[in-house]
C-alpha cells in the first residue's frame, strides 16, 4: 500500500491532482481542504495517501493532514459513505467542524453538503459518535518548496467542475460560483472555498 507520496506538482484540477515522483505521476484525488493549502505547480509537495484497490482500478487519495486522511478512513467504512461522498464531507468542512457536528448532535448542518440526506446525516452522526476519540485533529503535513509559475485558464469555470465532481448538480454547482464575489486575480481554489462555506452557512 502507498501511504505516503513526495513529488512534484505537475497539476492541479480540482479535486484531481498529479504528482510526479522520480519520473512516475501518481494521478491522486484530494479534498478541497487538502487544495487549498498545496503551492503552486513546480514545487514539492508531500501528501499523506489513503489507496483504494478494486477489480477494475487502483485509487489514491492524498492529504494535507493525518486528521483528513483519519476522517477519511473513519467514513469510508460507514455503510452508504464512499470515496467521493467522503471527499465531498472533508472538501465541505474540517475534521474539528465535522467533529463539532456530531458531538453536537447537528444533521442540519451536515445536510448541507452534497450528497447528505437526512437519514445520512442521522447514520453518521450515530456510527461517528465512538470514533471521535480516534482522531488527532492536528499535525498538519508541510507542503513547501520554491513554486514556479502556475498558468491559470478560466478559475471559474475550473470551480464549477470541481463541484460537479464534488457531487453537486451542473447548474448548482454554476449557480454557487457566480453568487460568490469574483476578486480579479482569484483562484480557483478560492472560488471554490467561498462557494463550499457560503452553501453550508444557516
Amino acid at each position: 500500500m502507498i501511504g505516503r507520496l513526495h513529488g512534484v506538482l505537475l497539476e492541479k484540477r480540482p479535486p484531481d491532482l498529479l504528482l510526479d515522483v522520480h519520473g512516475v505521476g501518481y494521478e491522486v484525488a484530494a479534498p478541497m481542504s487538502t487544495f487549498y493549502n498545496l503551492p503552486e505547480v513546480g514545487a514539492s509537495v508531500t501528501l499523506l495517501t489513503h489507496m483504494v484497490v478494486r477489480e477494475d482500478a487502483q485509487l489514491l487519495y492524498g492529504f494535507a493532514s493525518d486528521s483528513e486522511r483519519r476522517l477519511f478512513r473513519s467514513l469510508i467504512r460507514i455503510s452508504g459513505v464512499g470515496a467521493k461522498l467522503a471527499l465531498a464531507i472533508l472538501s465541505g468542512m474540517r475534521p474539528d467542524e465535522f467533529a463539532t457536528c456530531v458531538q453536537c448532535e447537528d444533521a442540519t448542518s451536515l445536510t448541507r453538503l452534497p450528497g447528505i440526506g437526512r437519514k445520512t446525516a442521522e447514520r453518521l452522526l450515530v456510527e461517528m459518535r465512538d470514533r471521535l476519540e480516534d482522531w488527532s485533529l492536528a499535525g498538519a503535513v508541510a507542503v513547501s518548496a520554491a513554486p514556479q509559475a502556475a498558468v491559470v485558464q478560466d478559475p471559474a469555470t475550473e470551480a464549477m467542475h470541481a463541484l460537479v465532481a464534488l457531487g453537486y448538480k451542473p447548474a448548482e454547482a454554476s449557480k454557487m460560483v457566480r453568487a460568490v464575489e469574483v476578486e480579479a486575480e482569484a483562484t480557483a481554489e478560492h472560488l471554490i472555498r467561498e462557494a463550499l462555506r457560503a452553501s453550508v452557512r444557516p
